[in-house]
């Protein structure tokens, strides 16, 4: 009789000491997301001169959508679209040109009825706070007044690519090519001036409000360059399109606009 009550003991033991494992034991989806397993991560490639907007847009999105996390990654638009081109992992395009998103929806890798053109810029000339060149229009850079002006790649850079239709509007793109020195992206530009490294660039307004180590000395013409239009996208081979499609909703919202306008779009 003894031995068949242990054997019962025994037996409700294992039972409570495997209720307690599995109880215990978190699934991988939720070790990675919380507790439920829904948490969606979205891949965003934006546009360098978007930098510090979408800083802060991602912390109020998350903030009210704790269920969306955001992973940006700023670049300039022509090295993005290249990365999609390559098959990258991306969910959005945030492009400081329409050249470039463009380009992408005729390839057939965004998603065509998602695209929305957001935001606009300017594109002005910047010299060194501590400038005494007398640089005070795009002409100006032809002239013996400049040694060197800082632009982004027309190749790749859309900054450089509305810099460079300027100069040819102006009928002086030769000489200022031959003074020259091209970035990879806006924001490396805008160092080189605050540095002092050259003595003016072709930057966006918005980069150029962010420092006072710059000065704004003149905007683009009018007509000079195709307008700055920052268009944003759901990229076509997305896992995301719902929660992609709700993050573009919010980019339209009062809430961003505030934001985009605080840093001058």
């Amino acid at each position: 009789m003894n031995h068949k009550i242990n054997e019962v003991m025994l037996t409700a033991l294992c039972a409570i000491v495997l209720c307690a494992c599995s109880a215990g034991t978190v699934s991988e989806d939720e070790s990675q997301t919380g507790s439920t397993g829904d948490t969606v991560s979205l891949t965003v490639l934006a546009a360098a001169s978007l930098t510090d907007a979408c800083t802060e847009l991602e912390t109020i999105y998350e903030k009210g959508h704790p269920d969306t996390l955001l992973t940006f990654s700023f670049a300039s638009s022509g090295a993005l679209q290249t990365q999609i081109e390559e098959g990258a992992p991306a969910d959005l395009f945030f492009s400081a040109s329409t050249k470039q998103m463009d380009a992408l929806d005729k390839e057939g890798l965004m998603d065509s009825e998602s695209i929305t053109e957001l935001l606009e810029n300017k594109i002005v000339l910047v010299v060194p706070s501590s400038s005494d060149k007398d640089i005070t229009s795009f002409e100006d850079v032809a002239t013996d007044k400049v040694s060197m002006i800082g632009l982004g790649d027309p190749e790749s850079v859309p900054a450089g690519q509305y810099g460079e239709e300027v100069f040819t509007s102006l009928g002086i793109q030769d000489a200022v090519k031959s003074k020259a020195n091209y970035g990879g992206n806006v924001r490396t530009v805008l160092t080189w001036v605050e540095e002092g490294s050259v003595d003016c660039g072709v930057v966006y307004r918005t980069d150029a409000v962010l420092t006072d180590q710059v000065r704004i000395v003149a905007t683009a013409p009018e007509g000079s360059c195709r307008k700055v239009i920052y268009p944003v996208g759901i990229v076509k081979a997305t896992e995301h399109p719902e929660a992609s499609a709700e993050f573009i909703a919010f980019l339209k919202s009062d809430t961003a606009k505030k934001v985009f306008e605080k840093y001058g779009f």
